[in-house]
């Protein structure tokens, strides 16, 4: 079938039925919000044994990747077990090797079988979501107890320092950081000992450790709540899946490649509508991270400190920050605050360990995390030019614009259109899929 025609298939489904083939998704991200608000309540560290909490977000979480995904969901009983048996297995000096490849070698052939299943067009059975989060999950635990136990404290950076893993984890430590209801469908990827530290009631209590409270006129420490986080979360989200509703079904990606569009549209009208289009494909992902992150505060896990202002932070576990995506300046900025879980978890298990072209294993790897589709592939190996060529620029251009005010505005207004530009141009492929639809887009 060719390419373009595929992908133009796949835009000109009925908007209805693409929204109603995600309800599940939807359902289960909703369910478990009120789950994790119960399960805060009634299950929190003071009514509860670690054991019990961990069970219980354990069978939730097996429950809903069941409901969402069906007998496609046994590739993920599947791959945890079979990394459950190389953390005790493995030598320490290759646990994370083993993991590693096992875990993105499971991943990547189950992306191939996607090619026969889906045919680059979207179903309910796409289980390929949580087995991405696993993925990550998976590798992270095992770079950390590598570092724990397999490597001396002079060796490691703060950060790996800080979040080794020293001991391995028991069968319900190990399901339940994987499998728990709150990140099982759309994540985001944690840290195994921020994890445990929540379940344990540590969580909140360590963060709070950081301030002086007797300086700020307090007499005990205070008792963070999460309702306010999650009630601005939920506002977010609603706002993002009306922009999904309306945006998206009124600026397809499929028209970008519309012969009479190219025709007769002018270039800087192209680009325009480009920007456009691509701003249009942001707001589901601003509602599944948003919401999926709500759902975490909700249970009590979230919780990253205060700010400077004596605000409680609960953004330990946001993918994106909003305003920072639609602000930047720079390419660095704009993919340090989309996804920044994962890019995080690119960070500790590649760019930190590479030991050669960090940036390019780094695109590369996150390329094949996402997808055998080539889209992936022309918009990470574009995006590791864009870098590049981003920093060479700001390393030698941006000094000679910060001298006064308006030359500082100038410049950030130039460096903020380019760079939206370069985002539409890098991940436009990534929306198309297919070869044929980039390459016509490129044209």
């Amino acid at each position: 079938e060719n390419g373009v025609h595929s992908f133009l298939l796949q835009e000109s489904q009925p908007f209805f039925v693409l929204f109603v083939l995600q309800i599940n998704f939807v359902a289960c991200q909703l369910f478990a919000l009120l789950a994790a608000f119960w399960f805060r309540i009634y299950l929190g560290p003071s009514h509860a044994s670690s054991a019990v909490r961990h069970a219980f977000a354990t069978l939730f979480g097996i429950y809903f990747a069941v409901f969402c995904f069906g007998w496609y969901s046994i590739h993920l009983f599947v791959l945890v077990m079979m990394n459950y048996g190389i953390m005790n297995m493995a030598s320490i000096p290759n646990i994370h090797r083993y993991s590693f490849v096992v875990a993105m070698g499971y991943l990547t052939l189950c992306h191939i079988s996607r090619i026969y299943i889906f045919h680059y067009g979207i179903l309910t059975t796409d289980f390929s979501g949580p087995l991405m989060i696993i993925t990550q999950k998976i590798t992270t635990l095992a770079c950390q107890l590598h570092d724990g136990i397999g490597r001396q404290a002079e060796e490691l950076t703060a950060e790996q320092n800080r979040l080794a893993v020293k001991t391995r984890p028991s069968l319900l430590e190990y399901l339940s950081y994987l499998l728990n209801f709150m990140s099982i469908i759309a994540g985001p990827c944690s840290n195994y000992k921020d994890y445990i530290a929540f379940i344990e009631g540590r969580h909140v209590h360590m963060k709070l450790l950081e301030v002086n409270w007797k300086q700020k006129g307090y007499d005990r420490l205070p008792d963070p709540s999460p309702t306010g986080a999650v009630m601005y979360k939920l506002c977010i989200t609603l706002v993002s899946l009306i922009l999904f509703l309306t945006l998206t079904k009124n600026f397809p990606m499929a028209y970008i490649i519309d012969n009479e569009f190219l025709d007769k549209t002018p270039f800087l009208s192209r680009l325009g509508y480009l920007y456009v289009v691509t701003q249009a494909a942001k707001p589901k992902y601003y509602f599944a991270w948003t919401l999926a992150d709500a759902v975490n505060n909700a249970a009590g896990y979230g919780f990253s400190g205060v700010d400077e202002r004596g605000t409680f932070r609960w953004d330990l576990l946001s993918n994106l920050n909003i305003w920072n995506i639609e602000t930047a300046t720079s390419f660095k900025m704009y993919i340090e605050n989309w996804n920044i879980q994962t890019a995080a978890w690119l960070k500790r298990v590649c760019y930190d360990r590479a030991p050669w072209y960090p940036t390019a294993l780094t695109f590369i790897l996150s390329a094949l995390w996402h997808g055998i589709y080539p889209g992936y592939y022309f918009t990470f190996l574009t995006g590791i030019l864009i870098t590049l060529a981003a920093r060479a620029i700001r390393n030698n251009c941006r000094h000679h614009f910060v001298s006064s005010v308006p030359l500082k505005i100038a410049y950030d207004i130039v460096t903020w259109v380019v760079t939206q530009l370069a985002v539409c141009y890098t991940v436009a492929p990534f929306v198309m899929l297919a070869v044929e639809p980039t390459i016509k887009f490129y044209k």
